[in-house]
């Protein structure tokens, strides 16, 4: 979707160059240049400056690993609608950059480089690239107002918050949206120490195989669910296919715990505050870096003590904001143009840090309500007024808010490396391929996984009024496995009434509200792993991020557990290997997994509930 995202950015740039006719759209003047960074290395920019404009204009800056480089001569003279969708239209000088060591920049490039220029003298980081882009800038662009922003989603998002980071004078706002937060802990390519093998195997590819361009794996079939079923060892991807030329599925490799390579690379470690006005910007059902915004929101937030940290939060996938209307995701309607309401705020936001046009009283929190479709501002995130209950899994597949009273009570499956569950109905298309459905999976209907043995369900009685959850929701899980190692997947989903009156087909819909992945080994640290002690009963503590739903009167809540999530996890052998990556075949073994639902081991899952 990364990708995806920034060729439909570019494809909608070139299309309204041919296309725009209304008179009243600024021109806009397309030139190219290469600007040199301060150890020589010079990066491709393309600068969009409006023609004849009245007043001096700000910069605004995006940064990419993507390709910048538009199909249009230099010197061209257009119009262009496009630039209104997105930002403002009139009175900016849009800018984009080739970060360096991809397409047309010089250097080497390196996934998620962290910041280092602060601690080794005359070093060179994305940081000090984005303040010798917009010093060259400023000093060099005709009629600019000495002025400049910068924003992007997914990875110029990551770009656009570590720019942001000891910035030039003249930055004067960021907006980083989807941000890459941690990339073991929960973006990307781990979430709680598991391997989301199918993303992290392509993207990789996708980036680091040819510096030059975007490159798809050459798989040979188009249903991928068998063909890294058949793939088997994680070993086999370097032996087979990679041969040790991916230099970041080499760093996977070489780093199976959250050791000192992925804390230094975590923007935890090196980003500490909101150095200027910040909007962070996040989706419930991004299938990529769902964590990022509200992770590195809350962090910056606990030093913001000059309010420069804001955040939104939609009911959208990875970048959907910035390019649809936002009305719907897969078969969930959201009422109304979400899309184009926050791009009017992004309009609002730019405006007044970048040319003093509003009041700049921006609500802390603007978080979009699902189940009952509605915007809704705080003044603190999470709001500080919900009550937390919680929602315990329970006897005959139920789930009640009173705590188990049994003295022993569970519920065993077993759970067979070789027989999967997939994280979303077949085909697996390849993530960014023709036809992927990759972008809408987070809510998929869990029904189809709902009858299978090794996936335990636990139901709530029809509810009688409206229960609205906002916050971050965290599961409780009780469990024990007959192997050494495990996987718990655990979702809290909406379930809709078996006859839905407002709408027919979505009857029964099991709607994934939050989800998420728990490799058990990092139960205790996910720097220290270690192996389960077999049949024992653990606690397995689940950050399943923050939502704002309601659960609507007549709905059920649901809790769902199971120990597998494929391809998008890779398997665990349940049998404890120091390094996954380096398990054999015949480390993969079945194994009995247990969900415990009595008064010493209560499974539950902490719902931050508003009072009505």
């Amino acid at each position: 979707m990364k990708k995806i995202f920034f060729a439909i950015l570019l494809s909608c740039i070139a299309s309204f160059f041919v296309q725009a006719q209304t008179d009243d759209v600024a021109m806009y003047k397309k030139t190219s240049v290469m600007i040199p960074m301060r150890d020589g290395v010079k990066l491709y920019t393309v600068i969009l400056s409006p023609v004849n404009a009245k007043n001096p204009s700000p910069i605004l800056i995006q940064r990419t690993p993507y390709g910048a480089s538009l199909s249009i001569p230099d010197d061209t003279t257009v119009q262009t609608a496009w630039l209104n969708n997105i930002i403002a239209g009139e009175g900016y000088i849009f800018v984009y950059q080739d970060i360096r060591g991809k397409y047309k920049s010089e250097g080497t490039m390196e996934i998620h480089q962290p910041l280092i220029h602060a601690t080794q003298k005359g070093a060179v980081d994305e940081s000090t690239d984005t303040w010798d882009a917009i010093d060259w800038l400023v000093k060099n662009i005709p009629n600019n107002n000495g002025k400049a922003g910068i924003y992007g989603i997914s990875y110029p998002g990551w770009l656009a918050l570590v720019g942001a980071v000891d910035p030039h004078p003249a930055l004067k706002a960021s907006s980083e949206q989807a941000c890459m937060g941690d990339l073991f802990l929960g973006d990307d390519f781990h979430h709680n120490g598991a391997f989301r093998l199918s993303y992290g195997m392509e993207y990789t590819y996708e980036v680091e195989y040819d510096k030059t361009t975007d490159s798809d794996f050459p798989f040979p079939q188009y249903d991928l669910f068998d063909w890294y079923l058949h793939l088997g060892s994680l070993k086999n991807v370097n032996s087979k296919y990679f041969h040790n030329k991916i230099p970041t599925w080499n760093n996977f490799v070489a780093h199976p715990a959250y050791d000192a390579f992925w804390q230094k690379n975590s923007p935890l470690s090196y980003v500490k505050t909101a150095q200027v006005p910040q909007l962070h910007v996040g989706g419930y059902y991004d299938q990529e870096d769902i964590n990022g915004p509200q992770l590195m929101y809350s962090h910056m937030e606990k030093t913001d003590a000059s309010n420069k940290n804001f955040i939104v939060l939609g009911p959208w996938n990875h970048g959907q904001w910035g390019r649809s209307r936002g009305d719907s995701l897969g078969k969930i309607s959201f009422e109304s143009n979400t899309g184009v309401w926050f791009r009017d705020l992004q309009k609002k936001w730019f405006d007044y840090w970048l040319k003093g046009i509003g009041d700049g009283k921006f609500d802390e929190a603007n978080c979009f309500q699902t189940g009952s479709n509605q915007w809704k501002t705080y003044s603190t995130w999470p709001p500080k007024t919900a009550t937390i209950k919680k929602l315990y899994a329970a006897t005959n597949h139920s789930a009640t808010f009173n705590k188990p009273v049994a003295a022993e009570s569970s519920e065993a499956f077993i759970s067979d490396p070789a027989k999967p569950v997939p994280y979303r109905t077949l085909p697996i298309e390849a993530t960014y391929g023709h036809g992927s459905r990759w972008r809408t999976w987070q809510v998929e209907d869990q029904r189809f996984v709902y009858t299978r043995p090794d996936v335990l369900s636990f139901t709530m009685d029809s509810l009688t009024e409206d229960i609205t959850v906002t916050g971050k929701i965290i599961a409780h899980l009780f469990a024990s496995t007959s192997g050494t190692d495990a996987d718990w997947i655990v979702k809290l989903i909406d379930v809709y009434p078996g006859v839905d009156q407002k709408s027919l087909s979505m009857s029964g819909y099991q709607l994934p509200v939050a989800m998420e992945v728990f490799r058990g080994r990092f139960q205790k640290s996910f720097s220290k792993p270690q192996a389960l002690v077999p049949g024992k009963p653990s606690e397995f503590v689940i950050d399943l991020h923050d939502i704002n739903h309601t659960f609507k009167k007549g709905h059920h809540i649901m809790i769902q557990v199971q120990s597998s999530w494929f391809p998008l996890i890779d398997r665990n052998p349940q049998k404890f290997i120091p390094n996954i990556f380096e398990a054999k075949e015949q480390d993969f073994i079945k194994a009995t997994h247990k969900v415990y639902f009595s008064a010493q081991y209560p499974t539950y899952i902490e719902l931050p509930v508003m009072a009505n």
